[in-house]
């Protein structure tokens, strides 16, 4: 029984071990780099999920095309910029600030107020409407002088 599992374990080594990949680099800085650049580039298909943490074929795409890049000598903006050119700014997690993405952030606070300062307008007329003025009274007061005579009569 015993040996039993000590197959089964050794079994779920094995295939477990046979997923991870392993990238080769000739230096330490080579490694650190691309272990820096897959887990700050994402992955186009796992929405928010890095290249280095995702299974979808296009993150071993990405994973092998840094490998590539950083084997050829390039920094790390250089890598991040060719995969930005490449596809876009939604790949890396820290986009730059740009006037639509500034649209972005202030659209959503301008809404909000301009809904406020509606509903407040909005409010301040409908409390004029229901006001008395003096015109209003003495009229008013004439309509119930007349039913008074109408009734008495």
């Amino acid at each position: 029984m015993r040996f039993v599992f000590v197959l089964l374990a050794l079994v779920f080594a094995v295939s477990a071990s046979a997923v991870e990949e392993k990238y080769d680099f000739a230096n330490e800085e080579q490694a650190a780099l691309f272990a820096e650049l897959t887990k700050e580039l994402r992955c186009p298909k796992c929405q928010n999920q890095n290249i280095a943490d995702s299974d979808a074929v296009v993150a071993k795409d990405l994973r092998d095309k840094v490998e590539q890049l950083v084997k050829e000598g390039q920094s790390k903006d250089q890598v991040i910029d060719y995969m930005i050119d490449r596809y876009g700014y939604f790949v890396h997690y820290q986009p730059p600030v740009t006037p639509a993405t500034i649209l972005l952030w202030i659209l959503p606070g301008l809404i909000v107020v301009g809904g406020f300062a509606f509903i407040v307008l909005r409010q301040k007329k409908a409390a004029q409407k229901a006001r008395w003025s003096e015109a209003d009274e003495q009229q008013l007061q004439k309509l119930i002088t007349r039913y008074k005579r109408k009734e008495s009569a």
